[in-house]
């Protein structure tokens, strides 16, 4: 910090001033050392946020998973915070390059706003001693937290006597969501956007509420949570049949584990996502996805899930898809996947096949680009003339160099694999409606891997079963931007009250309207 000078009372002495001066000019260069090394400090530390975020897309050997890349890049972002710290503070219109704010968003309008009034005590200039006058203001904002709290709703119900016939009369007593339970709609909410949306498991949660002087066991949460999702299940069966009404789908599945008491270990279950998203091609219906559970992965699973939808289904290369053709769906494949299948190839051998494999698909990709959001029509139009003479010289390729390689060879393993499922990848050439790729589906999936990672298993079947119910209606509600917890809540306290069976449609979160 450089001394304060009083002007005023400046020394006479020229001895004096001298060493006034050699003392300003020290601190005003240990001050230039200070700003120096904190800047290089920044430029380290922002280095490696480069480096890291650069992994994410490097060598699979060399990647690091999503969630430890955050975590990573959350302590190297305080590490880059206390380091401006140490920077000295100027007006916003000194602000060097590269330190300012003018990138951030401006804060929502919807937020509650607090005056803070911060004036002047003195009325006279302190220069001069005239009058002061107002010639404007300057407004800033910060962004504050104001913690959770829970409260108690009281529920007042007189009773009124009849003198005449002694009877006695009273208001019904509303409808509670969890018979003879303490919760309202809204904390049931709560706990489910916790566990489902959040990923904070039950346990977790308890500690939560006793932080702040309440008591819920896990067990009186988990029994919130099974009433909760019996409200629910008729809203995702109800969802279900908007989604297998298209005539156009993705489909995937995913491991979940499942605790077995009776061997005493967990069990492979298997959740499957069912999801519709026609905005790539301007389609007009609501985009959704609905989750169904399973003890097992047979391929008697998605036939009996798919009994009533008619039209082509876009999947990965599990084989028991493949029963569903006699039902008169038509599978289309994922050039992801098997472009990952030359990927793998490629990092591991260097394979020079593999990389003109990976150069040619990506040729694929870069027309889609120049169609999304286009309409069906258009996009079959465009695919027809840009997108056909890149597969079939494609095809043509991969054959020949098939009898080139090694048969027992990964490489021919992959090729293989685009080959077998050639008539499928080829699908979305005549349909504008389908995608290159399952990445709608895929995108629908990693929130449950998210949640396995840190609720580790399901505690049954029915755990299992309730998990599906309520991510179908977290992720339809968040593919049609609906905020999560006011939908369920609103929802919730809908069905409580008496919301006609009639109308579950107004419940739909693309029909859904926030509260007034």
């Amino acid at each position: 910090m450089l001394m304060e000078l009083n002007l005023a009372a400046l020394p006479d002495d020229v001895d004096a001033l001298h060493q006034l001066v050699r003392q300003l000019a020290a601190e005003r260069a240990g001050e230039r050392r200070a700003l120096s090394d904190a800047q290089a400090e920044i430029e380290r530390l922002r280095l490696i946020v480069q480096k890291l975020q650069r992994l994410q897309f490097g060598r699979r050997t060399e990647r690091l998973d999503g969630n430890q890349l955050e975590l990573g890049l959350e302590d190297l972002g305080a590490d880059i915070g206390r380091a401006e710290e140490l920077l000295p503070t100027l007006p916003a219109e000194q602000e060097p390059a590269g330190r300012g704010r003018s990138d951030r968003p401006s804060l929502p309008e919807h937020l509650e706003r607090e005056d803070v009034s911060l004036d002047l005590e003195m009325k006279a200039c302190p220069c001069c001693g005239g009058a002061l006058h107002a010639i404007g203001e300057t407004v800033s904002e910060m962004l504050d937290w104001v913690p959770a709290r829970l409260r108690v709703i009281r529920i007042r119900r007189p009773k009124y006597g009849c003198r005449a016939c002694g009877s006695i009369h009273q208001a019904s007593a509303p409808e509670r969501p969890i018979a003879k339970g303490l919760a309202t709609p809204g904390l049931l909410a709560q706990v489910l956007i916790s566990k489902y949306c959040d990923h904070l498991p039950l346990y977790r949660q308890s500690q939560i509420f006793a932080r702040q002087g309440v008591e819920l066991d896990r067990s009186t949460l988990a029994n919130w949570v099974g009433g909760a999702a019996w409200w629910l299940e008729p809203l995702r069966d109800r969802l279900a049949e908007h989604v297998f009404a298209s005539q156009k789908l993705f489909a995937d599945d995913t491991p979940i584990p499942v605790l077995d008491p009776g061997r005493g270990r967990t069990k492979t279950g298997r959740l499957w996502v069912y999801a519709r998203d026609d905005r790539p091609w301007s389609g007009s219906d609501p985009p959704a996805a609905v989750y169904f559970y399973s003890p097992d992965r047979r391929a008697e699973r998605p036939v009996a899930h798919l009994g009533r939808f008619k039209g082509t289904l876009q999947v990965d290369g599990y084989v028991g898809f493949e029963q569903l053709v006699p039902t008169g769906i038509v599978l289309a494949a994922c050039w992801s996947h098997t472009r990952r299948k030359f990927y793998e190839v490629h990092q591991a051998t260097g394979s020079p096949i593999a990389a003109e494999a990976l150069r040619r698909i990506g040729e694929l990709y870069a027309v889609e680009d120049r169609i999304r959001g286009r309409s069906a029509e258009l996009r079959r139009t465009i695919r027809r003339e840009l997108a056909l003479p890149l597969v079939d010289r494609l095809k043509h390729w991969l054959e020949a160099e098939l009898h080139r390689v090694p048969p027992r060879s990964p490489l021919a393993d992959a090729i293989r694999y685009a080959l077998v499922r050639w008539p499928a990848l080829c699908r979305y050439i005549e349909d504008g409606r389908v995608e290159l790729d399952t990445n709608t589906v895929e995108r629908a999936i990693r929130p449950i891997a998210l949640g396995r990672k840190n609720h580790l298993f399901a505690g049954s079947d029915g755990g299992a079963d309730r998990w599906a119910i309520v991510c179908s209606l977290i992720t339809t509600a968040k593919l049609n931007d609906r905020e999560p917890y006011t939908y369920l809540k609103d929802v919730l306290d809908r069905m409580t009250n008496g919301h006609p069976a009639n109308r579950i449609d107004d419940l739909l979160p693309w029909n859904w309207m926030p509260p007034a």
